[in-house]
């Protein structure tokens, strides 16, 4: 099956170009295998009209009905990798719940329906010349194709990786691969905590000259680089992680505040995010 809708926003003003398609496809599961004992890499035979993708967007999958899950709602999965000249599409996601349980039990061969891709991207400004990422759990998903952005503009990358143990860190051999200095930090070596962290990246601005952050996966980290951005002054962008029903916007079950100069306001994440201005998300 394939299908497409464009969906136009509220501010689209009549002769404005017109936003990119968003695509309901059948895409067939090229390979679905465990990378730990939590995480699954989910790689998809994508055609070409989905695959004009920016880092930071999103999928609606629906996922299927099996004995053991029934999910009702499709789920929205940050993309992990796509390739529009091999035609892959790729998830890396937690087994957590109903719908990522029932994700799991399909198997290469089979056809999943997905919709996008979804939502505003990162944006890589021309004066952000030595960008930092830190990311937690499948936030490190979430941030790979930023990593491969980086390369491709040649920006300096430091990736700072965090997990609950080193078997559960994830991405980077990825993150190497685009020539990302990598450093990973556990909740079982003691160096993952806010203090602990602090301190790294604090040398690291000495050090490195960091000029703009990239983060996804914790509140608590968020909170960190939003407090070091207004001491330093270094600006950056968050992906944020929510309850999605719709997942084009129009019914407002992602909608939450978020700070503006006039004050604040309620955008929904899965439309005018699910990337925001670092220091704006409340």
């Amino acid at each position: 099956m394939s299908a497409s809708l464009c969906v136009v926003p509220d501010s689209i003003s009549a002769g404005a170009p017109r936003p990119p398609s968003i695509h309901e496809v059948g895409a067939r599961i090229k390979s679905h295998e465990w990378v730990n004992g939590e995480y699954r890499l989910l790689v998809l035979d994508a055609p070409a009209s989905i695959l004009n993708c920016e880092p930071g967007q999103f999928f609606h999958l629906l996922c299927p009905q099996t004995d053991r899950f029934q999910p009702y709602l499709r789920r929205p999965m940050s993309i992990y990798s796509f390739d529009a000249a091999r035609g892959t599409l790729s998830f890396l996601y937690k087994v957590a719940g109903a719908g990522t349980g029932a994700l799991a039990e399909l198997q290469p061969g089979a056809t999943l329906n997905i919709v996008g891709p979804l939502g505003k991207g990162f944006e890589i400004r021309p004066e952000w010349q030595r960008p930092l990422l830190l990311a937690r759990g499948v936030g490190l998903a979430t941030l790979a194709p930023l990593a491969r952005e980086c390369a491709r503009l040649d920006r300096p990358l430091t990736a700072v990786c965090s997990a609950r143990s080193p078997e559960l860190l994830m991405s980077t051999d990825l993150f190497r691969s685009y020539g990302a200095e990598v450093i990973t930090v556990t909740d079982a070596e003691g160096n993952s905590g806010v203090e602990s962290l602090t301190t790294l990246i604090e040398r690291l601005i000495r050090s490195r000259g960091i000029d703009a952050f990239f983060t996804c996966g914790s509140a608590r980290l968020m909170r960190m680089l939003q407090e070091m951005g207004a001491r330093h002054g270094i600006v950056g962008q968050v992906a944020l992680e929510q309850q999605m029903a719709c997942g084009i916007g129009m019914c407002q079950a992602c909608v939450r505040p978020f700070r503006r100069e006039t004050g604040a306001v309620n955008l929904r994440v899965c439309r005018e995010g699910p990337v925001f201005d670092l220091q704006e998300v409340l």
